[in-house]
């Protein structure tokens, strides 16, 4: 079969098939549709590659009352078993999110839930209570670049779904320079460590932390643009669709390609530079000198990258933001695919990191 980007095909899914049948069976029906639970058509990435698993005619449906849920569920036992030329059915459990298409399977890609429920199981908090600072940290920005992207296929609930998405659109402008200011955070404490590795014959170490450094750099780089960086698997392709992406996408290439420390050196230093002048373009901090300049008296050169993080807290008119470590996002220090996944888990890590304002006395000894 032809390939179809999955947006298109999902969308058409809907208003061809899916809206008719509800309109049919629950004329009365109040509901939002679209498609936000992540996959590669979200971020309209998908390839035919892409449809060998977790891809097909998919919508997801919502309703303000738990109610209805059972009677759309139950009303959806009349899909067709395809829909131009695409199996509906998918292979897995219930609990198992779409597996590979299977025409014999007995599980549609239709999903149904309550608005709000679903909000807070992917985010940890519905937005239409607004989100505090606690709350934007908590969340990783894969889960804010599928909300945000994908699509709304119709909002019958009073535009409830729609007003979800433009609160996440992006963050507030003190916990963007507080995201931003634990990113460079980041870099100054890696960034003249390869020259060291690479002075005492490590060239496997100094490659290994260029890659650290350039990994930060990148989401930094979305960060500063206003796009919410994805999972690594895309995170390479949507940098390099950035306005004026090219000297930084050359620069890490250069990093991180076959040459020596010099040819290392050199590429970081321009990929840092490149990033320190989208941070001044950004007018969120006081413009910072973007040269690179020896690290002490020492033969590396770096950006000296705590002077960025400095400007950018400095910024914060919150006072209690300002006085947080700058460690940022939970997604900026948890890598952990089984925390950021599930929202309870890296809610409880991002409050583990603040600073408690009151520490209770050591136990007595017994």
């Amino acid at each position: 079969m032809p390939f179809l980007p999955g947006l298109t095909l999902s969308r058409r899914f809907h208003d061809e098939v899916v809206a008719p049948l509800l309109a049919r069976r629950l004329p009365c029906l109040r509901y939002a549709a679209g498609l936000l639970d992540g996959g590669s058509e979200l971020l309209g990435l998908d390839t035919a590659r892409s449809t060998d698993h977790d891809w097909g005619p998919r919508v997801q449906l919502f309703v303000a009352d738990a109610a209805d849920v059972g009677p759309v569920r139950a009303a959806l036992d009349e899909l067709p078993a395809g829909f131009l030329g695409w199996p509906t059915r998918f292979a897995g459990g219930p609990g198992v999110r779409l597996g590979v298409v299977d025409p014999d399977g007995d599980r549609h890609g239709v999903s149904v839930h309550e608005l709000s429920g679903w909000l807070r199981g992917r985010l940890g908090v519905d937005p239409a209570a607004g989100l505090d600072v606690d709350d934007w940290l908590s969340v990783p920005t894969q889960r804010l670049a599928e909300l945000t992207g994908g699509a709304v296929f119709h909002d019958g609930l009073a535009g409830a779904l729609t007003l979800a998405r433009a609160r996440l659109a992006w963050y507030p402008d003190d916990v963007w320079r507080h995201v931003l200011a634990a990113a460079w955070t980041r870099v100054g404490q890696a960034e003249h460590l390869p020259g060291r590795c690479a002075e005492v014959g490590d060239e496997l170490g100094s490659r290994v932390v260029v890659a650290g450094v350039a990994h930060d750099l990148m989401r930094l780089g979305l960060l500063l643009h206003r796009r919410w960086p994805p999972y690594d698997k895309w995170l390479g392709t949507l940098v390099a669709r950035l306005p004026g992406a090219a000297p930084l996408v050359a620069a890490l290439s250069a990093a991180l390609g076959p040459g020596g420390w010099p040819d290392r050196q050199e590429g970081l230093a321009r990929a840092l530079e490149t990033v320190a002048g989208w941070t001044n373009d950004t007018g969120l901090a006081a413009p910072v000198d973007a040269r690179v300049r020896p690290f002490h008296d020492r033969p590396f050169l770096v950006l000296d990258a705590g002077r960025f993080a400095a400007a950018l807290r400095a910024g914060i008119t919150d006072p209690a933001l300002r006085a947080r470590p700058p460690v940022g996002a939970v997604d900026q220090y948890v890598h952990n695919v089984d925390v950021l996944t599930h929202p309870d888990r890296a809610r409880r890590v991002a409050a583990a990191v603040l600073p408690t304002t009151a520490v209770s006395p050591p136990a007595s000894p017994a």
